[in-house]
């Protein structure tokens, strides 16, 4: 028993020695490190637990842990050797046990963490450089393109380039647009490429190894493309040995320039914009990369970028324009030498106000600053601010999962920044922004691109560790710091973003950070106060950064950060330093002396200064107008950058202000200064070069030559010219003359006969000397002798029409042997072409010629020829390329008279000034006589006025503008145009007073008489002179007369008319130069009729002083054939009444409505009685109004006929109606008078009175019946009607199956009246109910009717009598009696006599009622009887 204690004892003291060396070794184990998701480590599953605690068979039967195959073998030695309770193994023994069961154990658990380690390193590796290859993708592009060379035959050499793009791009090189293969040649091709560095070597350089080489570099975000070109020389046999020529392999092809290009372009926002450039020719296989640029910026093809490349075009578009892609646009184009380039500005208008009055959209919203719950956006005020200022803005985020638009702000923001917070981590979010005014939410901005919230600080906690066999291994920053618990708290806790509203605080994450998500709460306290309350509320604050909002104006606060995370909450941070809010930021100063200088004809160069203070100027906003409209509109919607800016789209000759406006982030700023107004107008430059120098004239010593002006005189018209000269074969020009030469032409002397001489021409304005023509063709000095003539020369078109222009040229200065009689003119179709066709088949004397029927929109040239006796010289010059087509603003000459009765030429041209002037000629050449006409140019035009037209100023006249000859008409003054403007002249120089209404006659309601006339619109100095029968008259109290010269008023009022008015009225009118007379006659019936007329006006006022008949008596016939009287009264009150009478009676059935005071009497049947004199009188205390009808004679024929018309048209139409007797046609009738005649026609003839046709009438139906009808009763049946003027009809055609079926109904009535007529019956009956008291006898008799006789049958209660002793019947053949003797009581019942023949039979019922003596009677029964 001792022994097992002591054993026992020390057991325990032995596990409890093992337990304290686990517990150690437990503590002291080395670091293990977890997957970047914070997984736990393996050795967590795997935990060292004491001997003294758990045995190892009970680690082993452990079913949640997992198993490696170990423990499987361990498990199967124990499970067949050992069991729980048999375990006898002494201490030491299960000591070594279950140290090689821990010792298995650690190294399980190394193997498996180690293998968990590298897994999850691989993995956090692989995510990591998929996140470092979408940051550092690029598309391709080659920093060190290809470069030409020039080498000799035989020779090596190395075509070089460098290329870039992530992913890298896989290279291909290509040979004149083949792809170049190295399997062809390989021993004369070698291909390198290593770091970007690309490279291929020729070796031995051969003539077919010349052309142009291509590099294409693609990768999925595009492609790159490089040119090079390799010219190979090869000696030749010469003399010398040492000429050498290009090889024949290679030949350089004609390269594309640009052609047809874009100008600059408006667009609204919102809508697809296309910009587009032609080249000259196809684009050559090194020239099939044209880029484009905005900004200088290249564009690529995108989801809202399209580029293509086709042929000879190349275009951008884009899907959807806003304000972020206004700028200037480039297209650029690769030539053998250079780059050519092409830009044009793009301008973004506003789209339409979402509300009306609305704000424009911002722009340029850019997101900044991203963590995992807070962002920070930025962007770029509206130029255009709608019907009131923008107040502030609305913040707008969507979340690409929801697909929702969210507002962020409940209040708008006033500055142009936002600090966005409580976004959810690892979610993709795109934000926009409003304005807002008092109109309410404008557009929104462009959508940012797609921002995924995160923790920028991840990359930063990682490292990355090489294994072996290239491998790489990913450790977390978590993982090395071990389990850290309870966090620590944050530090340097500072103000990252101040504004005026609100603070955003940031801190740095606690130092070491610990595996577990961390989160922040902020508190806050007062500057100086202990006491500290939470910021962040019930918010998470997931990010290092969070925007405060409720600070108070005015005070200081502090702030202090803790961090949390599963196990706990650290401690406070370090306050911060005192934080208080920001000043309000102001809006920048505008800019100043804004200066608008000329550009082009359509743009504006504008440059200003900018504020002093540019620390907030973000760009600039420029608004222009039309000089002293104040119409402003935006210049440009995205903020420019620089203090100059090109402004386009204006208007020709038109006066602009302008003004600017600074941008920054609290908003723009006021209006600067207008600038100075400018005309637009094309700025003033050099001209350009003079071309196509011509030889006119030589005499051995002297050279006369002629030259093309300038294509652009630089807006300032051509001064003079300079000639140089030079010797063929001789280097240097020699200045011919020091004074510019006025005309085109000039005369070279000092010339050696013999020498050929080239010249070239300079040509200078205002602004200086423009760059030389090209050389002339080498001219020998040589006099001339030929008999033909020279050239003409200064071939010019004018007017250029659609299918017309007029060619203009000056006469060759040699005209030969004899003087030049004519020219003949030839023409080209094309610019190049040098096939000629005469125009004209006999000479033209004039120096100027219209040529007609050309090809509208073809171009031409054309060349003239001079004639004389001894043939046709040599040609001209060819003309310029011409197209036969009007310009836009091509205006004719009209002709007129103007105010003062001149005829005038005129001609409409944009706005003129100084430099600008209408040059006026008569037949092109000839100068304008001044003492015939004088010319006056106006600011839209000029007017050549004709002092005295006449014949002699008969001809063709022309005009044209002195800086654009193109801009030129003529007109033909004829002897018709002068004959009809002279008649026109005298009409204008002697004008007449025009009439707008003659003598007009008015009467009044009250009686007054008005005579007026009206002119045209008088002056104050018009003179008025009346006149009546041959008298000037004047106003008078009787004879008022007004004259309103304004409205060209003449009215006489007279008060009242009388017979001594009676006569004629003139009124003469002048007023200036024009003058007029306007009379009125005003005698006789006219003068009677309106002095009638104006009496009666007079009583008739008088009279609707007080209640009165606005209607008078009348009649009518309404539908119902009714006579309907009536009057209308007005003017009436509740006093007023309204009585009618007939012949001195009232009338009573009389109608009135007092409310619309109409009266109405109805009388439904009109007979002679109601002729006569109908009365009404309307009367109250203010007066009495009478109204009268006499329907009488006339009046009353008149009614009746009336009334009978009223009739015929209620007349239904025709019917049948089948009697016994025969057919009754019928029409029915509303009413039927006497007075409506009627007359009945068969087959178109008249039925007179025959026995078997018989016309009948009544109130309600006119008939006529046909009595036993037959077959040649059937025909057209006609009705007429005649009220006493018209005839009207009714037809019926009673024919065909109409007949047939009249017919058989007419039998059966007939057969039917037959039948009733025989048949048997009762004529006489009995009475219903006979009384009679007991014991009396009773005889009934019934008489009796048909043929045959009837048989007769008494009846009681239906049952036949048998003739008894009681019951005595007779019968006879036209009476029957039943006789009842002694009634009693129990003879009461119902007797009925029945009668029978063939045609039918009739039973007539008695009932007899026997009472006894003493009683009454029935009161309802007939009392019979007597005593036998």
């Amino acid at each position: 028993m001792e022994t097992r204690m002591v054993m026992q004892r020390e057991q325990e003291e032995q596990s409890s020695q093992m337990s304290h060396s686990m517990q150690l070794s437990s503590q002291i184990k080395k670091r293990t490190f977890t997957s970047s998701d914070e997984e736990p480590s393996y050795s967590d599953f795997y935990p060292i637990i004491p001997a003294d605690l758990m045995s190892v068979k009970e680690i082993l039967d452990m079913d949640n842990l997992p198993r490696h195959r170990t423990w499987a073998i361990l498990k199967e030695t124990l499970a067949e050797e050992y069991h729980r309770d048999k375990w006898t193994m002494f201490g030491n023994e299960a000591e070594k046990m279950e140290l090689d069961v821990i010792r298995n154990q650690h190294a399980l658990r190394t193997r498996v963490d180690t293998k968990a380690i590298r897994k999850q390193a691989e993995k956090k590796a692989s995510a990591h450089m998929k996140y470092l290859e979408r940051l550092s993708q690029k598309a391709p592009d080659f920093p060190i393109p290809l470069r030409a060379h020039t080498v000799w035959e035989g020779m090596t050499v190395t075509l070089s380039c460098t290329v870039q793009g992530c992913p890298p791009p896989k290279v291909t090189w290509f040979k004149d647009g083949v792809p170049l293969r190295m399997s062809d040649q390989p021993w004369n091709y070698g291909l390198q490429q290593k770091f970007g560095l690309n490279s291929l070597e020729i070796r031995r350089c051969s003539s077919d190894d010349a052309g142009e080489y291509k590099v294409i570099a693609k990768s999925p975000l595009g492609e790159a493309k490089t040119f090079a070109t390799l010219l190979v020389n090869s000696y030749h046999g010469g003399v010398a040995g040492s000429e050498r020529s290009q090889t024949s392999a290679f030949k350089r092809g004609q390269e594309a320039q640009f052609g047809n290009t874009f100008p600059p372009t408006w667009v609204t926002e919102g809508d697809s914009l296309t910009l587009q450039c032609t080249f000259t020719s196809a684009l050559l296989p090194f020239q099939q990369d044209v880029t484009w640029f905005r900004d200088g910026l290249q564009l690529y093809p995108s989801s809202n970028v399209d580029i293509k490349t086709v042929d000879d075009m190349t275009s951008v578009t884009l899907k959807a324009a806003h304000k972020e892609h206004e700028g200037v646009y480039t297209a650029r184009l690769r030539t053998w030498d250079d780059m050519q380039e092409h830009s044009a500005f793009v301008y973004v208008e506003d789209a339409s106000a979402a509300v009306l009055g609305g704000p424009a959209s911002p722009l340029a919203v850019q997101v900044s600053d991203v963590n995992k719950d807070y962002v920070f956006l930025t962007w770029q005020p509206p130029s255009a601010d709608g019907a009131s200022p923008v107040e502030g803005y609305y913040v707008e985020r969507y979340d690409v999962r929801e697909g929702e638009w969210v507002r962020c702000n409940v209040h708008i923001q006033k500055m142009c920044y936002y600090p966005v917070f409580g976004l959810k981590e690892g979610t993709l979010y795109q934000f926009r922004v409003r304005a807002v005014n008092q109109a309410g939410a404008g557009r929104p901005s462009k959508a940012t691109e797609p921002v995924l919230t995160a923790d920028p600080l991840e990359p930063t906690r990682t490292t990355v560790v090489k294994v072996d066999r290239g491998r790489t291994v990913t450790i977390t920053k978590d993982e090395l710091e071990g389990q850290v618990k309870a966090p620590f708290p944050p530090t340097d806790v500072h103000a990252c973003e101040v504004s005026e509203t609100y603070v955003v605080l940031s801190w740095t994450e606690p130092e070491p950070r610990g595996r577990e998500p961390l989160t922040f709460y902020v508190e806050r306290s007062l500057a100086g106060k202990s006491s500290w309350e939470l910021a962040s509320l019930d918010m998470e604050v997931n990010s290092p950064r969070f925007p405060v909002f409720d600070m108070a104006e005015g005070k200081q606060y502090c702030f202090r950060v803790r961090s949390i995370n599963k196990y706990g909450v650290s401690d406070p941070s370090e306050p911060s330093a005192p934080i208080s809010l920001g000043k309000p930021q102001a809006v920048p100063a505008p800019p100043h002396s804004v200066l608008a200088i000329r550009d082009t004809d359509t743009s504006v160069l504008l440059q200003w200064k900018e504020p002093e203070e540019t620390d907030d100027v973000l760009g600039y906003y420029l608004y222009c107008s039309e000089s002293g409209k104040q119409d402003w509109k935006t210049v440009n919607n995205k903020p420019v950058s620089k203090t100059r800016f090109t402004v386009h789209g204006l208007k020709n000759r038109k006066e602009y202000v302008f003004r600017v406006k600074s941008v920054g982030r609290a908003g723009n700023s006021s209006y600067s200064e207008e600038s100075d107004p400018i005309l637009v107008k094309a700025a003033i430059s050099v001209p350009s070069a003079p071309s196509a120098i011509d030889l006119l004239l030589c005499t051995g010593s002297e050279m006369v030559l002629g030259w093309r002006a300038p294509a652009c005189h630089g807006g300032d018209p051509v001064r003079g010219y300079y000639l140089d000269q030079m010797e063929k074969g001789m280097k240097p020009w020699r200045e011919v003359n020091v004074e510019p030469a006025k005309e085109r032409k000039f005369k070279v002397c000092n010339l050696t006969s013999g020498n050929f001489y080239q010249f070239r021409v300079f040509a200078a304005n205002m602004a200086g000397v423009g760059k030389p023509s090209e050389a002339s063709e080498a001219f020998l000095c040589e006099k001339w002798t030929m008999p033909e003539p020279g050239c003409p020369y200064d071939v010019e078109f004018r007017e250029v029409r659609d299918g017309s222009l007029v060619l203009l040229w000056a006469a060759p200065l040699y005209e030969g042997r004899s003087p030049v009689t004519g020219y003949f003119l030839e023409i080209s179709q094309g610019d190049q072409s040098d096939t000629w066709t005469a125009l004209n088949e006999m000479p033209i004397c004039d120096t100027h010629y219209k040529v007609s029927g050309l090809e509208v929109g073809q171009t031409y040239r054309l060349r003239v020829l001079a004639v004389n006796e001894a043939g046709v010289g040599s040609a001209s010059l060819p003309s310029e390329p011409v197209t036969a087509q009007s310009q836009l603003d091509a205006k004719n000459i009209e002709i007129g008279v103007d105010d003062d009765g001149f005829i005038f030429l005129g001609y409409e041209a944009d706005e003129t000034d100084d430099e600008s002037q209408c040059l006026w000629n008569k037949n092109y050449t000839e100068p304008i006589d001044a003492s015939r006409a004088q010319a006056d140019t106006k600011k839209d035009g000029s007017v050549l006025t004709f002092t005295d037209a006449s014949e002699e100023d008969l001809g063709l006249y022309t005009v044209e503008m002195s800086d654009d000859p193109n801009q030129s008409s003529s007109y033909d003054f004829t002897a018709e145009d002068l004959e009809r403007l002279k008649e026109l002249s005298w009409q204008v120089r002697n004008p007449l007073i025009g009439l707008k209404s003659g003598w007009q006659v008015e009467v009044s309601e009250q009686g007054d008489i008005r005579l007026w006339l009206q002119t045209e619109s008088l002056s104050d100095d018009a003179e008025l002179r009346l006149v009546f029968n041959d008298r000037e008259i004047s106003s008078t109290p009787h004879r008022k007369i007004n004259f309103d010269k304004a409205k060209g008023l003449v009215e006489i009022l007279f008060d009242p008319l009388s017979p001594e008015d009676e006569g004629s009225y003139t009124a003469q009118l002048k007023d200036g130069r024009a003058k007029n007379q306007f009379t009125l006659v005003f005698v006789d019936q006219k003068f009677r009729e309106t002095l009638a007329l104006a009496d009666k006006n007079r009583r008739d006022h008088k009279r609707k002083s007080g209640p009165y008949f606005q209607e008078c008596l009348s009649w009518s016939v309404n539908e119902d054939c009714e006579l309907i009287i009536k009057c209308k009264v007005t003017n009436t009150n509740k006093d007023t009444s309204l009585k009618w009478f007939k012949k001195g009676a009232a009338v009573t059935r009389v109608v009135y409505d007092q409310e619309s005071g109409v009266s109405t009497l109805t009388i439904p049947q009109v007979t002679k009685k109601d002729a006569g004199s109908f009365r009404a009188v309307v009367s109250d205390g203010r007066g009495e109004d009478v109204s009268t009808l006499e329907l009488l004679d006339d009046e009353y024929d008149k009614l009746l006929q009336q009334l009978s018309k009223q009739c015929a048209l209620s007349a239904s139409p025709l019917k049948i109606q089948s009697t016994a007797v025969g057919f009754q046609l019928y029409c029915s009738l509303k009413y039927n008078i006497s007075h409506l005649k009627t007359s009945w026609l068969f087959r178109e003839k008249k039925i007179g009175q025959e026995a078997r046709t018989k016309p009948g009438s009544n109130m309600e139906k006119v008939w006529l019946e046909i009595s036993n009808p037959t077959e040649n009763d059937k025909g057209k049946y006609t009705l007429e009607m005649f009220d006493g003027k018209e005839t009207h009809k009714r037809y019926l055609d009673l024919s065909g199956q109409m007949f047939a079926d009249a017919l058989l109904e007419h039998q059966r009535l007939k057969q039917a009246a037959i039948s009733e007529k025989n048949r048997a019956k009762v004529t006489k009956g009995l009475p219903d109910v006979v009384a009679i008291m007991e014991g009396k006898s009773l005889c009934l008799t019934c008489f009796i009717d048909g043929e045959p006789a009837p048989e007769i049958t008494w009846l009681r209660n239906d049952k036949e009598i048998a003739n008894q002793n009681q019951f005595v019947i007779t019968k006879e053949p036209k009476c029957s009696t039943i006789t009842i003797n002694d009634v009693k009581v129990a003879e009461s019942g119902k007797y009925s006599i029945f009668v029978r023949n063939q045609y039918g039979s009739e039973t007539v019922d008695v009932t007899v009622s026997v009472y006894k003596h003493g009683e009454k009677p029935p009161t309802h029964a007939v009392e019979m009887g007597f005593y036998a």
